[in-house]
Order: structure tokens, then sequence, then C-alpha cells
């Protein structure tokens, strides 16, 4: 199964608008449109998840970048959930501080 990340979408679009838009390639497991937790509201972005590898690849290659609702979608594999980007929390392992400016001379 390929999960696939589907961004840049119109906020007016439906899960039943995007898994349509998918099932021209191949059989779509879910489309899931992500929303905003407080307002409920589309948060522009959602996943596909497609059984067949190579319909989802053939989707992928087909939709990236093609007009949908008039937006450009960003279409391509979703990566795994965590937080791999190397950015966040944690302590500075040599225990300093900020500091201000300090001139050698």
């Amino acid at each position: 199964m390929t999960t696939i990340y589907v961004g840049n979408l119109s906020f007016k679009t439906s899960e039943d608008q995007l898994q349509e838009l998918f099932s021209e390639f191949g059989e779509v497991a879910s489309a899931k449109i992500i929303t905003d937790r407080e307002t409920g509201r589309s948060r522009g972005f959602g996943f596909v998840e497609m059984n067949d590898d190579s319909e989802a690849d053939s989707a992928i290659e087909d939709l990236n970048e093609a007009e949908f609702m008039d937006r450009a979608l960003v279409v391509n594999k979703a990566r795994p959930k965590g937080n791999d980007s190397g950015f966040g929390g944690g302590q500075r392992r040599n225990g300093g501080g900020g500091g201000g400016y300090r001139n050698r001379y």
C-alpha cells in the first residue's frame, strides 16, 4: 500500500472529490483531507492510500503540478510520521547558553 501526500488543495475540496480524482488511476483505499482541530476548516492538504504501488506511482506522476479546482497540486509519496527533520526540542550538549558578541582583540 502506498500513501500519497496531496498538497495545495482548494479549501473547498471534499474527500469524495479527492477520492474520485485518484480513482481514475486505480483503486483508492482511502482519501483524507486534514482539517484544523479547532475550526474544522481544511488545512489545504490530505492523504490518499492506494493498494497498488504502480497505480499510485502513475497517479503521482500524472497529478503532480496538475490543475485541480484552480490550484496546481503538489503530489508525492508521503513521508513516514515522526520528527525526521533534525529540528526541534532537546538541550544543547555543551550546556552553553546564549551570549553576545565577543571581540577577540
